[in-house]
């Protein structure tokens, strides 16, 4: 029976099949500005231009390979997943127990746990004695998990909740247990989460739907364009192989066949910028997807917090100090609440006695290696001992002997250690909640003296516990008992009551400057969590996500809640908790239907679908796993989330850029094409030879145009709204703004090749040779006007920018040896040399970017007379 429920289990868990690479391959060809490309290539080859279709053609192909690569990583997430599971595990057959593959195990067998174990497989548990299990990485839950056997949890129970269960991938942390198996493999809520990672296909970032919209319109104007040019010129006589030829050359001067490159080469440099901030792009659109982000769901455990629980408040005697520092370093100083000033924690001998009852009471060990600090057992004992070594006492294994102990129970709720001192004195420590302790304590320390502990009082330290807790604190009572005998009665009555501790899982550092800084940028941050939702509502306010009035959404109440009615709330909900990985991907598709481009942050395993579903998915490097790292576009290799804001500021940047040489290709080209329309619309002949058309496409396209994508963020990025997600990459506004300076190219071109030809066809070579080098140079100018559309190049300075000083240069030397060589000249059509035709030249050139520069400075000049009569107005005006 047990090999055919193996089998059964094996069928039902074995892998869909994968796709094969060949085909993977293929798809990266489906985008139509890729098949531009292509059409691009094949006109060159045509025109017997094979340098130019060569460089296409390798565009293609490098732009397919990088994109097979990257989703290749991307798939590696599931691999990541499956390894998570345990190698070993010990199971109960024929009456014995046996260590086998955790592979081979199938619902129905009974599995063994204790303390150090990885649960093997979902399971319910049978027997527990004093079991916790670690499930961060599954449910976001911080702290350990006290598992019961006997609860039997009501339909639709939270998976953070299900305390009778064990589930696989998480960690036994103390005590031991036996469980039978109900799931494994892909059945199991790990399987469940890989099942939704392999389903959520990576969606478009709004850079390549903009990208494929441009793609569309351009092919678009000019088919329509080629045909109005194509059909003047037949119905005027000409030839039909020249007419072909014409039209093909236009159709390459009207597509920007460059523009991927030029965007995955300012995507690449942004990369290798943000990769030394700390910030590992693994997907090239992923860069710019973080300039557009409106919305940042994060998580909290290990994101906005630093996963480690800390001390943060002791009560002692008749005093309340907080604790200074945050996660295992033992570094730290303690401030009296009252005066708010240090105190010296050795001059205070409640306080010392009741670190010492924390350090003593407890499994944990605190250990300094490999460069930093490390705990092994329990975080909240490891968070006591090193409250405890804050303040020099010390604890654990350095204590006196261990000569009994009662572990932790979640039934009794309470840990007591009985230590002998080496005089012979034993002192029962003990610790526990505060309800359950504070009933066995008669006594109480104050200013180093037991007093009796009245009722009075007792009710006053349930209050203040109250207090404690109700600040998201775990709040834990220590207590102890001293015996002169060598044989005492461990009974745990008659306590002394030494203080109460507070801790929690706390903020980062830098979480709420981040926070700050998303603001000010337009980010709305959310956090989604599956922790509690009073510790999550505690951390969301004290690192600036929610306000004191706001409110927590939990899991039970996502469940209850229809898509439409969700997409209401969530503009008014800054905080979910307890909330399963179906619940976070749900949440991330909620704000997509609103419109919004979402980024999603996490490191735990139930953040991974989350993540490859949002529009950008964000990873922890140190402290997340490896599917979600996989499964995310972006790393944070310090786990900062200020490094988070600092890749925004690098995203918007890279978006300008992208801006700015898309408009200075459009602007240009468009230059080029109205200089042909108008030439056939007036029945002149052809201004422009088509090999002259590709050679200006060639100068003008590629250098200039890379070297605006390098252009560094301008100061005030980060204070302006992101860009509107479902906004074109050119707006309306936009389009005639490129299509005047696209006017302006035109004019210089038409007004040189007028003022050269004269209407004499034996001028018709040398002014197309002025018209040659018109456009060339009036592009090549422009590429510095569009470094900004408000600062003039003498306010930007030409040093800011060297990569574009030096594409001019070499550019324009370029332009200059085709007109100038003698071997160059018949083969770009060129009549002869220019001579005194060069101050034409010169002049057409530098009149499109002079108009532009003195716009620049008429409209700042006009914004700065506005704000100056808005500051010297009266209030109320």
């Amino acid at each position: 029976r047990v090999t055919q429920r193996h089998e059964e289990a094996r069928v039902a868990d074995r892998e869909p099949p994968r796709v094969p690479s060949w085909r993977r391959f293929l798809d990266q060809f489906r985008e139509l500005v890729i098949w531009i490309l292509v059409v691009a290539a094949l006109i060159s080859a045509l025109l017997r231009e094979p340098v130019e279709a060569i460089a296409i053609g390798a565009i293609v192909v490098l732009n397919a390979v990088l994109g097979f690569l990257q989703e290749e990583r991307a798939a590696r997430a599931l691999e990541a997943l499956r390894r998570l599971s345990s190698p070993l595990a010990r199971v109960v057959r024929d009456g014995e127990v046996r260590t086998v593959p955790a592979a081979e195990l199938v619902p129905g067998d009974r599995i063994e746990l204790e303390a150090g174990d990885q649960v093997p497989a979902d399971a319910r548990l049978i027997a527990a004695y004093a079991l916790r299990t670690q499930e961060s990485a599954l449910t976001g839950e911080a702290t350990p998990v006290d598992k019961d056997a006997a609860v039997v949890m009501e339909p639709g129970a939270a998976l953070a909740d299900r305390i009778n269960l064990v589930l696989m991938g998480t960690s036994v942390v103390a005590g031991r247990g036996s469980a039978v198996v109900t799931a494994t493999g892909m059945a199991t809520e790990f399987g469940a989460i890989a099942g939704m990672l392999e389903a959520e296909a990576r969606p478009a970032t709004p850079l390549q739907r903009r990208l494929t919209e441009l793609g569309q319109v351009l092919v678009w104007t000019c088919l329509a364009i080629v045909a109005v040019i194509g059909a003047l010129q037949l119905w005027r006589g000409g030839g039909l192989l020249e007419v072909f030829v014409l039209a093909v050359s236009m159709a390459v001067a009207a597509v920007p066949e460059g523009l991927p490159a030029v965007v995955t080469v300012a995507l690449a440099l942004g990369v290798q910028r943000m990769a030394r901030h700390k910030a590992l792009v693994r997907r090239l659109p992923s860069v710019e997807t973080l300039g557009s982000v409106t919305v940042v769901c994060t998580d909290k455990t290990g994101t906005l917090t630093r996963n480690e629980m800390t001390v943060r408040e002791v009560v002692a005697g008749n005093r309340a100090f907080h604790v200074t520092g945050a996660g295992y370093e033992p570094e730290g100083s303690f401030v009296a609440r009252e005066s708010g000033r240090p105190v010296d924690p050795h001059a205070e001998s409640d306080l010392v006695q009741a670190l010492r009852v924390g350090a003593l009471c407890n499994n944990a060990r605190v250990e300094h290696g490999n460069g930093g600090w490390t705990v092994s057992g329990d975080p909240t004992e490891a968070a006591l001992r090193v409250a405890a070594l804050k303040a020099g006492v010390e604890g654990g294994a350095a204590g006196p002997q261990v000569v009994h102990e009662i572990p932790f129970d979640p039934e009794r709720r309470a840990m007591s250690v009985a230590r002998q001192h080496p005089e012979g004195m034993v002192t029962l420590y003990m610790k526990g909640a505060a309800e359950v302790i504070l009933p066995l304590c008669a006594f109480e320390r104050l200013g180093g003296a037991v007093h009796p502990l009245t009722g009075e009082r007792r009710r006053e330290l349930l209050e203040e516990s109250a207090r404690l807790a109700g600040r998201a604190l775990r709040v834990l009572a220590l207590a102890y008992r001293e015996h002169p005998g060598p044989q005492p009665a461990y009974q745990e009555e008659e306590l002394v009551f030494a203080g109460l501790a507070g801790m929690l899982d706390p903020p980062r550092d830098e979480a709420r400057p981040a926070i700050q800084s998303s603001r000010a940028a337009g980010i709305r941050p959310v956090m989604i969590t599956g922790d509690h939702p009073q510790t999550a509502l505690a951390i969301a306010r004290d690192v600036g996500i929610a306000g004191p009035l706001d409110r927590v959404m939990t899991g039970r109440e996502l469940d209850a809640c229809a898509d439409d009615a969700l997409g209401e709330r969530l503009e008014s909900v800054p905080v979910f908790a307890r909330v399963s990985a179906e619940h976070k991907l749900r949440l991330v598709h909620a704000w997509k239907r609103r419109g919004q481009v979402v980024a999603m942050t996490g490191d735990g395993v139930n953040d991974a679908p989350a993540l490859r579903a949002a529009d950008i998915g964000i990873a922890m490097g140190l402290s997340g796993t490896d599917v979600t790292r996989e499964a995310a576009d972006l790393v944070l290799l310090d786990d900062n989330i200020a490094t988070l804001v600092g890749a925004v500021q690098e995203g918007r940047g890279i978006f300008d850029n992208i801006q700015k040489f898309v408009h200075y290709l459009l602007a240009t080209n468009a230059g080029e094409v109205l200089l042909m329309l108008v030439a056939a619309l007036a029945g002149w002949p052809l201004p422009l030879l088509p090999i002259q058309i590709l050679w200006i496409n060639l100068v003008t396209d590629g250098l200039p145009a890379l070297a605006l994508g390098v252009e560094p963020p301008e100061r005030d990025v980060m204070q302006r709204p992101p860009r509107p997600p479902r906004a074109p990459i050119i707006s309306a506004s936009e389009g005639i703004f490129i299509l005047a300076r696209g006017v302006m190219v035109a004019a210089a071109g038409i007004a040189s090749f007028w003022l050269a030809y004269h209407q004499d066809p034996a001028r018709l070579a040398q002014a197309r040779t002025v018209t040659f080098c018109v456009m060339a140079y009036a592009q090549l100018f422009y590429a510095l006007a569009f470094r900004s559309r408000r600062l003039t190049l003498p306010q930007l300075g030409l040093h800011t920018n060297p990569h574009l000083l030096g594409a001019f240069v070499l550019a324009g030397l370029l332009q200059l040896g085709a007109v100038e060589l003698g071997w160059a000249r018949p083969f770009f059509g060129v009549g002869g040399p220019l001579g005194s035709d060069w101050l034409l030249v010169a002049m057409a050139s530098l009149a499109p970017v002079t108009v532009v520069e003195v716009a620049k400075i008429v409209r700042g000049w006009v914004r700065r007379s506005r704000a100056g009569r808005r500051e010297e107005a009266p209030a109320g005006v």
